[in-house]
């Protein structure tokens, strides 16, 4: 008896076909390891013991600081891959896949839904779902999002946008059957429940309101009206009240950040002004479609420092082309909505995703990990096309094949190098070769595999350009240490990026960690710990680092240097002058245990009396997450156990120091 497999199946084994084919071709990519960003973020899993209790889950999962939530959807998920810290990467980069492939049904089902509603035949619109989940899974834009463990924070309002548009689908198509009660509580959870959801994620999460009032413009309300009614008020209040008064709020926010930050000048942790961003992002945003339309095996990656800002119309030559091209774009898909709904809605849907990110916050230039949700309609309309078989069916049956080939072909290269650390360092320090980042990033690699040589000549080559790139300076001088001492004129290059950095971030602090000990020994000759000072000092004197969280920073570096010289009480001055700028918990106790430590207990005791002193002066947290987090110590009492517990072991080793002295004093020699 022959069993003939129906439409409905036969889509959904090519579904599966497709699933499989990426997970292939992103397997390499698994193997790799932590990256970057990973290293600020991911620790927290361990930053006060193993997460297997609950005081300690609420510790953890309230720990975020980024946006003003602290993303914990983000944090939560990654408890699905390790409970402390160091842990195995291979373990994240498979959630990271799975979810990216979860995305990919989602996506799939989105397309078949808003196919039926445009009414296009069925074999047309399954077939055009299929090609453009397949383009979107496999394009290689997507693996630097995919396999960059921290950018799971940009996958899972992806996933949050998805599924908040099917829900709402499924409540507005209720409402229009005449179920009230059902169709209002699905629209509700889809557009509010899981625009929260998405905002847990990442800030970008709030654009799914955004999206579904694009969909509702242009596919929907032409098509499909709600006879007058209580149910068609029902419908109107309700996107009023979770799209377009979110939508209103998110867009008068950008608003407001670009005029109030071209009026104020800054920002000053910036190489530019607001105004040259958004001169900027338009050319930032035609790179990103050409990348997705013209798709290459290899890109900048995650090094995107040396992008040119523009500062003017005419400067760089492309910056107004870019702009045009852009008004263009949204003009004409604004203006074909009705004839060409899908491509409308593809290139709107695109534009809306980049908003936040890609505007007038002040965040880096480029990034390619923006694209993931705003590309998710990108290839409907070609899978609309290449569906319709009747004008060049041959032609059009063969791209079906070849193009998410061609894709999964140059994914599966691009995993290849982010699976294998060496090779990805030196083939992101070739495609960047003016990024300070790539090429300080590539040295490291070359001195941790025996060949510091190498990472001298490429960070002197680069060093003499951009004289104030504080990671070339640093790394320039681990290299000379390597290869039998430095020189005074690494030490000047490094001060003088020190006067001129806008910002040394967490990298001197991490530089300094693994250099004192150096110095302190005299391994490398050259370097003495007077020249770790002399940098310390040039970033105090650094006229762009005179925040108090720089300067802090700084102090209680150079407090180190002197514990590291047995100057017990110089170290505790600068400990405590560094306290004083930021009074902080967390700094005290890090204070008094490194002084502890170093074998001074009676220092960290004073230490400690100092900040019960100064305690009123305590900085308040941050406005959302970094408020709930303080909240959450106060109720598990965890400052004040952790004082207790540390002033307590300074006393027995302050106790044990002074009988170890009088049993010396009282032993005949």
């Amino acid at each position: 008896m022959r069993y003939r497999l129906t439409a409905t199946t036969s889509s959904l084994l090519v579904l599966l076909l497709i699933v499989a084919l990426t997970y292939a071709a992103y397997w390499p990519g698994l193997h790799g390891g932590f990256l970057f960003d990973d290293f600020a973020n991911l620790p927290t899993l361990g930053a006060s013991g193993p997460v297997d209790s609950w005081p300690v889950f609420w510790r953890y999962i309230t720990s975020g600081t980024a946006d003003p939530t602290g993303r914990p959807l983000t944090l939560l998920s990654f408890l699905l891959d390790a409970r402390n810290w160091p842990a195995d990467p291979f373990l994240f980069k498979r959630t990271n896949l799975l979810l990216h492939l979860l995305n990919g049904l989602l996506l799939y089902s989105l397309l078949i839904r808003l196919g039926r509603m445009l009414t296009i035949d069925a074999p047309r619109y399954r077939i055009a779902a299929l090609v453009a989940t397949a383009l979107w899974l496999l394009h290689p834009l997507l693996v630097s999002t995919t396999l960059y463990i921290v950018q799971r924070e940009a996958m899972l309002p992806g996933t949050c946008v998805l599924a908040g548009l099917l829900i709402w689908l499924h409540g507005r198509a209720q409402l229009a059957t005449g179920k009230m009660t059902a169709g209002l509580s699905w629209s509700v959870l889809g557009l509010g429940g899981f625009t929260l959801l998405g905002v847990l994620a990442k800030a970008n999460g709030a654009l799914l309101p955004l999206y579904a009032l694009l969909i509702e413009m242009i596919v929907l309300a032409p098509r499909q009206l709600f006879p007058a009614g209580k149910i068609q008020r029902a419908h109107r209040i309700t996107l009023l009240a979770f799209g377009v008064i979110p939508t209103m709020v998110i867009c008068s926010y950008v608003v407001w950040t670009g005029v109030h930050g071209i009026a104020t000048g800054g920002p000053a942790f910036r190489p530019w002004t607001y105004a040259q961003r958004l001169l900027t992002e338009p050319r930032v945003l035609m790179d990103y479609l050409q990348l997705l339309w013209v798709p290459r095996p290899f890109s900048t990656g995650l090094f995107n420092d040396q992008y040119v800002a523009s500062t003017s119309l005419l400067h760089p030559a492309t910056t107004l082309p870019a702009i045009l091209a852009m008004l263009t774009l949204i003009g004409a898909a604004w203006r074909i909505r009705r004839g060409h709904p899908a491509l409308a809605l593809a290139v709107l849907f695109y534009f809306a995703g980049h908003i936040l990110e890609s505007s007038s916050l002040p965040l880096e230039l480029y990034f390619e990990h923006r694209n993931y949700v705003p590309a998710l309609l990108m290839f409907w309309p070609l899978g609309l096309w290449l569906a319709d078989a009747r004008t060049l069916p041959a032609l059009k049956r063969g791209l079906m094949i070849v193009l998410p080939i061609g894709l999964a072909l140059m994914t599966h290269a691009r995993a290849e190098v982010w699976g294998d650390v060496r090779t990805q360092s030196l083939v992101w320090a070739r495609l960047n070769p003016d990024s300070a980042r790539a090429q300080a990033n590539a040295a490291q690699i070359e001195m941790q595999t025996g060949h510091p040589q190498n990472a001298v000549r490429r960070l002197e080559t680069l060093l003499t350009s951009q004289p104030d790139q504080v990671q070339l300076a640093f790394n320039l001088i681990g290299a000379r240490c390597l290869i039998g001492g430095i020189r005074p004129d690494d030490i000047a290059a490094a001060r003088k990026a020190m006067q001129g950095t806008p910002n040394t971030g967490g990298l001197f602090a991490h530089w300094f960690d693994r250099t004192l000990p150096v110095a302190m020994s005299g391994s490398c000759p050259g370097l003495g710990p007077g020249d770790l000072l002399s940098l310390i000092n040039a970033g105090l004197q650094n006229p762009k680092l005179t925040a108090a969280g720089p300067q802090q920073d700084l102090t209680f570096l150079r407090g180190r240097i002197a514990l590291a010289q047995h100057q017990p009480d110089a170290a505790l001055a600068d400990f405590q002058q560094a306290l004083d700028l930021q009074v902080r918990p967390g700094m005290a106790l890090e204070a008094a245990a490194t002084l502890g430590a170093a074998g001074y207990p009676a220092q960290g005791l004073r230490l400690l009396d100092h900040y019960r002193q100064v305690e009123k002066n305590a900085m308040p947290p941050g406005f959302g997450m970094p408020m709930l987090h303080e909240w959450v110590l106060a109720r598990q009492d965890y400052w004040p156990h952790e004082f207790s517990r540390l002033r307590n072991q300074l006393n027995l080793d302050a106790k044990a120091s002074n009988t170890n002295s009088n049993t010396d004093q009282s032993t005949p020699h």
